[in-house]
């Protein structure tokens, strides 16, 4: 069993989808707050962090960034969860995993803000263009219930957490195959207790400013 995990972040970040790896893996965790502003960009956090964002763990004495490593981090870190890959679903568990934190969460954003390329210059993107992305995932989860097949596991924390919000804010298009996702993952009682425990922490702070 491996030692307990200190968690930086804040309830209104990508914080959210490390809680609920942490939730999943059933490792012992302190939460610390880190504020936007100042205390992001605090020396004692910038130690922790030289981005000065969050999410960030500090776990037997290393410093892990970036929501799809500490994912993968704690998939290996607590075994006994069994969210790691096995043997014949690491192809797919990396594939996927590092799909989302690059094409998928650059085509989104781009998407998003509005940004254009011209058609002959789209091989200069990571992603190529918005809808050869989306309907790459679209692909995956239309044959399989899991990233990995009919098995949950650390990546579809990963992945399950860019479709989640894709829905949510509008930023992906509302297909059923996603939708269906959507609904399998946010039925797990670990993504319950997460969202939960975020969403007392966000209304606490409404309350205070208020």
């Amino acid at each position: 069993m491996s030692g307990p995990v200190t968690f930086y972040t804040n309830p209104m970040s990508r914080g959210q989808i490390v809680r609920w790896a942490l939730e999943e893996s059933g490792a012992a965790y302190e939460t610390v707050i880190v504020e936007y502003g100042a205390d992001m960009k605090a020396p004692d956090y910038l130690a922790i962090n030289p981005m000065g964002k969050v999410p960030a763990i500090r776990h037997e004495g290393r410093v892990v960034t970036e929501c799809a490593a500490i994912c993968a981090w704690l998939a290996e870190a607590f075994p006994e969860a069994g969210l790691a890959p096995a043997a014949d679903e690491r192809a797919a568990y990396y594939r996927w995993m590092f799909f989302a934190a690059g094409p998928l969460e650059q085509a989104i954003t781009a998407h998003a803000m509005g940004w254009t390329t011209e058609e002959d210059r789209s091989a200069m993107l990571g992603y190529g263009s918005f809808d050869d992305t989306i309907d790459a995932v679209e692909a995956l989860l239309r044959d399989n219930d899991y990233v990995c097949g009919s098995r949950f596991t650390m990546a579809d924390v990963y992945v399950g957490s860019h479709i989640e919000w894709g829905l949510n804010f509008g930023t992906l298009p509302k297909r059923p195959v996603f939708e269906a996702y959507a609904g399998r993952i946010a039925g797990r009682a670990a993504h319950k207790r997460a969202r939960a425990i975020d969403a007392a922490l966000i209304a606490e702070r409404e309350a205070a400013g208020s």
